[in-house]
């Protein structure tokens, strides 16, 4: 998030709709939910963090993880994280950045297309008492930090899905604004998916859950996991994969009544 000469910064902008470039940002996302999902996986579900009011802070009144949340988001808001069209937050009264903003080209339309609220749900009400110990261990504050690393993680890989449905939109326009003048979402669902690339996907997050998440047992015996790797490739498959859809699709429909996106100038 340093400041970067423009010249740079539009390039990678631009460059993220590459496919390649979509493709290594994503499995480089893997990386970072499943290493974020082993660490919060040590400590008990916790129920208390997630209820307003269970624990005092004065002046604040939600549950423990929206307060850690927020000023996490304050705080990274005032170095412009916000202002990159690959993020987007869980708060909307954040501050305003403190540094100069940055001159580019956004990659894709502009749009309020933001899925947080359910990801946030649905990682407290079913992620988390899937892959941690039932019960409270007290452990609030670490649960809580773990809990921010995976949901501004998830986050951040399932409004990809912008990225991505830009990249198609592009490569089949004609298409696709017949889909969406149409309205029709089961074609556009249709057209974005493609079946044997979701099929590696899982193979490899598997895998990839396997070896960050096994427990390293001199004695060769049968291996243990801190987090079951496949756990991991069904939150993708159920849910993971089916909300970055949902992203695209909303993306593509107001894709047609937003602004084009700028190409950046030459040289």
């Amino acid at each position: 998030m340093a400041a970067r000469p423009h010249c740079c910064y539009n390039v990678r902008m631009t460059s993220q709709l590459d496919l390649e470039n979509i493709r290594s940002a994503l499995i480089r996302q893997e990386e970072t939910i499943i290493f974020a999902l082993v660490e919060r996986a040590q400590f008990a579900v916790n129920t208390r963090i997630y209820t307003p009011g269970a624990m005092q802070i004065p002046g604040f009144h939600g549950a423990f993880v929206d307060y850690l949340l927020r000023g996490t988001e304050a705080l990274h808001a005032t170095v412009r994280r916000y202002t990159s069209p690959d993020e987007n937050p869980f708060f909307d009264d954040l501050p305003a950045p403190l540094l100069p903003a940055l001159s580019f080209h956004a990659p894709i339309a502009a749009n309020t297309v933001n899925v947080n609220a359910r990801i946030r749900r649905d990682y407290e009400a079913c992620i988390v008492p899937a892959i941690c110990a039932a019960g409270d261990d007290e452990q609030y504050g670490s649960s809580a930090v773990c809990d921010v690393a995976c949901l501004q993680a998830l986050s951040k890989r399932i409004h990809y899905g912008k990225f991505v449905a830009e990249t198609k939109f592009r490569t089949a326009r004609a298409e696709f604004t017949r889909f969406i003048k149409a309205g029709d979402r089961a074609a556009l669902y249709a057209a974005i998916t493609d079946a044997e690339v979701e099929a590696r996907l899982l193979l490899r997050v598997e895998r990839k859950a396997a070896t960050y998440g096994q427990e390293l047992n001199l004695a060769h015996a049968a291996p243990t996991y801190k987090i079951k790797p496949r756990l991991v490739a069904e939150l993708y498959r159920d849910w993971i994969i089916p909300l970055t859809k949902d992203v695209e699709i909303e993306y593509l429909l107001i894709r047609l009544d937003a602004p084009e996106p700028e190409a950046p100038a030459a040289g």
